[in-house]
């Protein structure tokens, strides 16, 4: 995520709407999302106004803040799901959202409520990026955001432990906050690369920073009257299996029912992702949750029309006009049409880019009926759902970036169209 989290952390403790504000108005992102101090993506402004680069688009001017959305959304389907949590200070929502989705598999495997330390993986997967960061000599994104599959990556890699076991702050901390932990340990590894040949030890001093900084992880602990280490734990506790989780985006410039590397910054390890027509991918989403399963959603939050604050994230265009409102519409707005042409060219002229990650836990419906996603977030109790919000069906059609899906929400027709077993 960006270094507005730092803003966001501190607004939060002051008022839930000035913490908003500093969330919308974050630097803005480059070519290096989720995790990075430099971004091209200028708001600027509070959420809910237009923002100066739509404005450019639109040929419109900024307007006041509009009030809160009022609507009661109805939830149609729930999917069990665990307390929300608070990233603070980090740009660390690939592992909130991800940790979250693998939190609610457990219930639904019987496992019971398992609050998962996030850190614990973050931790591991910043160990991989510096792997990842040195073999390609500095020449590639090094940052704190990362994807989803990271995280099933980083669990079948090197396991999970609870929440209490390890919660990645040092004693007297409350709130995470990496900001200088990323830029010890960029420097770290910008003076190592100084060095020809690289030390042997050298993974031994970027260690020691993050020993310093998060706190050392256990080999070993006690948890429900039992011995594990975090691999036992994965697999006896969590029954985790990470070929239980599918990649799934959509975009035209690549065949569909394939996989392809998706190209966004915060892929550093070139994970694949299968190709789905748009209408394909949404069915795929209400699917799974009427079926009990949850999913994990990267998707744009900085454009106009996500507003946590009010709750509801809605399209800014205008139906049929390619017009760009410069107001947060109401829940019942009438909105774009689904258009995968309208959703291309978004990403490719980078309107929409791989901003956030969060975790879609059930249906909903405005009112007059209209659909909507139930998406936990991860910047605590924000806003009027308490840290959730409605996010309807046309802004999650044009502002996704990609999805990981547990593959026994996939119907046995998806499977074989994707060739997966």
């Amino acid at each position: 995520m960006k270094r507005f989290f730092l803003l966001l952390f501190t607004a939060v403790i002051t008022a839930v709407s000035f913490a908003q504000k500093d969330v919308k108005t974050a630097e803005p992102k480059s070519a290096n999302t989720k995790g990075n101090v430099s971004n091209t993506k200028a708001t600027g402004e509070t959420p809910g106004t237009i923002t100066p680069k739509i404005a450019a688009l639109s040929g419109r001017t900024a307007s006041a803040d509009p009030k809160p959305v009022s609507e009661n959304f109805t939830v149609i389907k729930a999917v069990a799901a665990t307390p929300v949590k608070n990233q603070a200070a980090t740009g660390t929502c690939w592992s909130f959202s991800t940790t979250s989705l693998v939190e609610s598999q457990a219930m639904k495997n019987n496992s019971g409520e398992i609050d998962l330390s996030e850190m614990f993986t973050v931790r591991n997967i910043y160990i991989e990026k510096a792997k990842n960061y040195v073999l390609r000599q500095g020449h590639t994104q090094f940052s704190e955001g990362g994807l989803g599959h990271d995280q099933i990556r980083a669990i079948a890699l090197y396991g999970a432990v609870p929440e209490t076991v390890y919660s990645g702050l040092k004693a007297g901390k409350s709130s995470h906050d990496h900001q200088k932990l990323f830029t010890d340990l960029k420097t770290y590894l910008d003076d190592l690369m100084k060095q020809k040949p690289l030390p042997e030890n050298w993974l031994n001093g970027y260690i020691a920073i993050l020993d310093s900084s998060m706190g050392v992880p256990p080999l070993q602990f006690g948890s429900m009257g039992e011995v594990y280490n975090p691999q036992s734990f994965a697999k006896n506790v969590l029954k985790f299996n990470p070929n239980d989780y599918v990649n799934i985006t959509s975009f035209t410039h690549h065949p569909y029912y394939e996989p392809f590397v998706l190209e966004v910054p915060d892929n550093f390890s070139n994970g694949a992702y299968y190709n789905l027509p748009l209408n394909e991918m949404i069915q795929l989403t209400k699917d799974a949750l009427m079926n009990g399963y949850s999913l994990m959603w990267d998707a744009d939050v900085s454009n106009i029309g996500f507003s946590q604050e009010r709750g509801v994230a809605v399209t800014a265009y205008e139906m049929g006009k390619g017009a760009i409102k410069n107001e947060v519409p109401s829940g019942d707005a009438e909105e774009v049409k689904l258009d995968a042409k309208l959703r291309q060219t978004l990403f490719e002229n980078l309107t929409t880019q791989d901003d956030h990650l969060m975790h879609i836990t059930g249906l909903g419906k405005s009112p007059t009926g209209t659909p909507y996603f139930l998406v936990k977030n991860s910047w605590g109790e924000m806003g009027p759902y308490k840290g959730y919000i409605n996010v309807s069906e046309a802004y999650f059609a044009i502002n996704t970036i990609s999805l990981v899906v547990p593959k026994a929400a996939l119907s046995k027709a998806m499977l074989e169209k994707l060739k997966i077993k």
